[in-house]
């Protein structure tokens, strides 16, 4: 129960508008229980896709890149994390495509996008 009020007191619904989220649709996912969307949300991070997919770009391994992207455009859309779901779905439909492209770029904005949630998570 405490690790609840934790999530609560460093991630906050305010924080999330700031950093962009839908917070609205978001919770309305989550049946409107705020500790529940905090919770789901400060999860996120620790999305085993995320390094699933900086693996398979590394090894140019478009179909595993493309599920690891999949997997996340889904966590993030669900929780209306639009910065972050932005980037995802835009890398994901250019691995459905397998688009033969540099995809550092795009897993680097990804992954920053991922650290600002960590560090508002963290903060």
């Amino acid at each position: 129960m405490k690790e609840n009020t934790e999530v609560q007191e460093v991630l906050s619904i305010e924080k999330l508008k700031e950093y962009g989220a839908d917070v609205k649709t978001g919770l309305n996912l989550c049946m409107n229980m705020e500790d529940f969307y905090l919770r789901m949300v400060s999860m996120v991070v620790k999305e085993q896709s995320f390094a699933d997919l900086e693996r398979a770009i590394g090894e140019n391994d478009l179909e595993a890149a493309f599920r690891a992207a999949h997997a996340l455009k889904g966590v993030t859309g669900n929780l209306s994390l639009t910065p972050l779901y932005d980037k995802v779905a835009q890398i994901t439909e250019l691995l459905r495509a397998h688009t033969p492209m540099d995809y550092s770029g795009m897993l680097e904005g990804i992954l920053n996008e991922k650290k600002t949630l960590e560090s508002m998570i963290n903060d």
